[in-house]
């Protein structure tokens, strides 16, 4: 079994990465760009168009996914793509949307969330 696929021990440490995990899927905007990822690769201006934000904002995001393993590249000429690095996306995706169904109106209301600003 390869390291990758162990899974993580509930440690201090641990907790802290899968914080961090779901810190990059908690920004609205990444989010968002990978559930535009999953219908298929995209150029960097195809992303930008489509979320209205700016090339900037949209390149941070993308370099963040990009580190954390979401998302992958491909160059074409002047050109770059992306695509979902892992097929398991997808299913995290899923998984949530699952929740989500089965709690929307709690979590639509829950107070302890702190509401942030989408850029």
């Amino acid at each position: 079994m390869s390291e990758a696929s162990v899974a993580v021990r509930p440690t201090l440490e641990a907790t802290e990465v899968r914080s961090r995990f779901f810190r990059v899927l908690g920004d609205p905007k990444r989010l968002e760009i990978l559930e535009l990822l999953l219908d298929g690769e995209r150029s960097v201006s195809e992303i930008v168009d489509h979320l209205q934000a700016s090339q900037g904002r949209v390149s941070n995001h993308l370099a963040c996914l990009r580190w954390c393993g979401f998302v992958a590249t491909r160059r074409d000429g002047k050109y770059v793509y992306y695509r979902i690095a892992d097929p398991r996306v997808r299913d995290i995706v899923r998984l949530a949307d699952s929740i989500i169904g089965d709690h929307a109106a709690a979590i639509a209301s829950c107070t302890r969330v702190a509401e942030e600003t989408a850029d």
